[in-house]
């Protein structure tokens, strides 16, 4: 954007309110221009203070940062105040800066435009009795206007500040004029380049680039890397072996997160060496990044001779290979042969992510279908990802509960894709038709359906039913009772929620309705073995954050657990039926902190009533084992919130079970997104530390030493919860529809740094945090002594 691209501030502007109220200060907005949207506006309110604690409004007005051709508004503005009202920042706002008033100011305005852009001549003697008459009609209007105005000054820029370049029309008609003139283009944050510019039409303040090369391959350039990757001479780059510092070179560009762009000197490093490479596993993405698409020996190269050379990859390499930066389909192919190798139960932790891949698989496939030239070496045919799925789905029955369930909540929400979506469904709903074990499957999964529709029916009724809640218990547990509605009790059947839990019914009498807006049920199932099973059911949230957020904290806890490590956590079930509904894990003899502190005053008190030791020696009474899995669970906890950048975290949403499981609830803030203003980012609440004999203790000492354990275990699979993280760009969650959102959680891991750097970085913010919590509790009880 010019000159522009490189400012700080969105705009900054002086406001003045007629001759006698100046206020001449500058707004800074904490916004970049490359940030602002074409429709951005400034919605602007002049209050008045009425009396103590009150204020009423002067006027409002609304005015467009981009003007009719695209470019950005410079200099003074007279903007029109609608008296008496707020601002309306609307696309079509009821306070617009601009209207007809015509009066002699408006029209001297409108001249003085003109001269600041050099239109009118400069007359130094006659400008200054100009000035000195345009100040006397000012003052004389001002007394005379029925109307409010607000002057605005914004930031001048040598050039004009365009939005976008739009694309050319391509014309057999010659231009009429062709003048060359050197000035800044802008692309939406993008660096100035000079360019030469036609003149298309009779108006001299706008210009538009038409370049019928861009986007057209450059033959130098190609001429220059094929020299540099030396085709003729590819059968001697078989032996080719690197020296110690090219080692170390490629060693540094493996290490690189999946989002980090290889530069041209990158990608010919590792083409040269290409052969020596295909022994390293980390090396295959870094490779293909590398190849030339467009170039057919290239990729008759890379997926006929090197790919099928190339030793075993990890499966998190694969799943970046069934990202949307893969198109050719033999290479998805090879990814979905590394996915084989992983057994059902580390399959399931995939399934969501991979059910997303399908979308791109589809993508290709329309790409194939619409291309007119068949001279590209890209294969565009079925990579055999939905075979495979649905092949395991067949054999696991609790896989293919889940392949169900995941597939109908995209058929609902994904209209491009649902028919695609629907295929897959009718494809494993065929191939389960072929047994007569697979017959009884499709029978259960056709009741499961019908449990959801009646859950979810219900639920809604009692949302919008006028009866107070005790009434809605009532009329919820009379429908439960009921025979005739087949929920009190039913052939065993496997729950959506968890299909390794069979359940008999629902029991009535535990049935109940939560205080939330949403009203959730929590429905009690008796289950075969003679046991119960707590679940929340949700009519009207979408659960897909949730379930995505257990999904992550399942796979960090078994990453944990194969290093050993177990602190405790508890990733409880949950399931989206629906893009309004779903189901979750009530976990049984758990409280919020915040009914904890209310009801025993502290988390050892709590703590010390269920599982009390009056003889053990530094744990304050309770249990050895129970002080032992609140530390851990807390060190988890801590590690993983942060990881994923959770948000609104308060005592509500943090629970504790008898046997001292520390866990979270409710993840609608995730990724930095926090409603509360400057959050920790490591989540530690004072009653935390508190439980855990203070800062001091060494109960803390040793959270702290897990959570650096925790910490650096997880790094190292940082590369795995990125890939699945990308996958789920387009799965229509809402905290991920950041564009950003991939590089904000690279940042949590820290992979810049070395394993001491990192583990010190987090030691750094966990003592600001600590910091934090001192400053809250310093507030708090100042709050508490002015209430007593």
């Amino acid at each position: 954007m010019g000159r522009a691209s490189r400012e700080t501030s969105a705009s900054a502007c002086v406001a003045r309110l007629s001759v006698l109220d100046r206020w001449n200060e500058w707004i800074t907005l904490p916004i970049k221009y490359c940030d602002l949207p074409l429709n951005s506006q400034l919605a602007i309110t002049v209050w008045d203070i009425q009396g103590p604690r009150t204020a009423i409004p002067v006027g409002g007005t609304t005015f467009r940062l981009f003007g009719k051709k695209w470019t950005l508004r410079r200099g003074k503005h007279r903007l029109l105040l609608w008296e008496g009202q707020e601002a309306d920042g609307s696309v079509n706002t009821k306070t617009p800066s601009k209207m007809e008033v015509r009066d002699e100011m408006g029209r001297l305005e409108k001249l003085m435009k003109k001269y600041e852009k050099g239109d009118l001549p400069s007359v130094d003697w006659l400008d200054k009795l100009a000035f000195r008459r345009m100040e006397e009609i000012h003052a004389e209007e001002t007394t005379k206007s029925e109307h409010l105005f607000l002057y605005i000054d914004l930031p001048r820029f040598d050039f004009p500040i365009v939005f976008t370049e739009p694309e050319p029309v391509q014309s057999t008609s010659a231009l009429s004029i062709s003048v060359p003139v050197t000035a800044p283009t802008s692309n939406l944050g993008g660096t100035s380049t000079p360019a030469i510019m036609q003149n298309i039409s009779n108006d001299t303040s706008l210009w538009q680039i038409i370049d019928p090369e861009i986007g057209r391959d450059n033959p130098v350039e190609d001429k220059h890397r094929r020299l540099v990757r030396s085709h003729r001479s590819g059968p001697l780059d078989r032996d080719l072996k690197p020296n110690a510092k090219i080692r170390d070179d490629l060693a540094v560009i493996l290490s690189y997160p999946p989002s980090q762009v290889l530069t041209s000197e990158e990608k010919d490093l590792i083409w040269k060496f290409r052969f020596y490479l295909t022994r390293e596993k980390r090396g295959l993405t870094k490779f293909l990044k590398s190849v030339t698409w467009r170039d057919v020996s290239e990729v008759k190269q890379a997926v006929e001779v090197l790919l099928p050379m190339w030793t075993e990859i990890e499966i998190d390499d694969a799943l970046e290979l069934l990202g949307p930066g893969t198109v050719d389909s033999r290479v998805r192919g090879f990814a979905v042969r590394q996915l084989r190798r992983a057994d059902d139960e580390e399959l399931l932790l995939y399934l969501l992510q991979l059910v997303q891949a399908l979308k791109f698989e589809s993508a290709a496939s329309e790409h194939r279908s619409s291309r007119t030239t068949s001279n590209n070496a890209v294969s565009y045919d079925d990579s055999g990802l939905a075979d495979f799925l649905v092949e395991r789905a067949v054999k696991n029955a609790v896989l293919g509960n889940r392949l169900h369930w995941y597939l109908m909540v995209e058929i609902e929400d994904d209209k491009l894709m649902s028919k695609m979506y629907a295929r897959v469904s009718f494809k494993f709903m065929s191939e389960l038709m072929k047994s007569e074990e697979g017959q009884e499957r499709r029978g259960v999964l056709k009741r499961q359906g019908e449990l959801i529709t009646t859950l979810s029916t219900r639920a809604k009724e009692l949302r919008f039913m006028k009866d107070p809640r005790p009434k809605k218990i009532d009329k919820l547990r009379a429908y439960i009772a009921d025979p005739k509605n087949g929920l009190s009790s039913m052939a065993p059947l496997p729950l959506p929620l968890n299909a390794e839990v069979y359940v008999t019914g629902i029991v009535p009498e535990k049935a109940t309705i939560f205080k939330s807006n949403m009203l959730p049920l929590l429905l009690t199932f008796s289950c075969t073995d003679g046991s119960e099973y707590p679940i929340m059911f949700k009519n009207g949230d979408d659960l897909r954050q949730d379930q995505l957020v257990i999904q992550l904290f399942t796979l960090m806890d078994r990453l944990m657990r194969q290093e050993n490590l177990d602190l405790k956590l508890i990733p409880y079930h949950v399931l989206a039926t629906g893009t309004a509904e779903g189901m979750m894990q009530f976990v049984r003899d758990s409280k919020s902190i915040a009914a904890i502190v209310a009801e025993s005053g502290t988390l050892l008190n709590y703590l010390r009533a269920h599982y009390p030791d009056e003889g053990s020696v530094g744990t304050y009474g309770v249990l050895p084992s129970v002080i032992d899995t609140f530390v851990r669970s807390c060190a988890g906890y801590c590690v993983v919130t942060y990881l994923l950048g959770v948000g609104d975290r308060h005592l509500d949403n943090l629970l504790l079970t008898a046997d001292g499981h520390f866990f979270h609830v409710d993840f609608g803030y995730i990724l930095g997104r926090d409603p509360k203003p400057f959050p920790p980012q490591v989540k530690v609440c004072k009653e935390m530390v508190e439980a855990m004999g203070g800062a001091q203790s060494s109960h803390y000492a040793r959270f702290r030493a897990l959570c650096f354990t925790a910490f650096s275990i997880l790094r190292k699979s940082a590369n795995l919860i990125l890939n699945l993280v990308a996958l789920m760009a387009d799965a229509n969650i809402p905290d991920l529809t950041n564009r950003d959102v991939h590089e904000q959680l690279q940042d949590k891991f820290r992979l810049d740094l070395t394993e001491e750097e990192a583990i010190k970085h987090f030691e750094a913010l966990l003592n600001e945090t600590s910091y934090f919590t001192v400053l809250v509790d310093r507030i708090h009880d100042v709050v508490q002594y002015w209430k007593s």
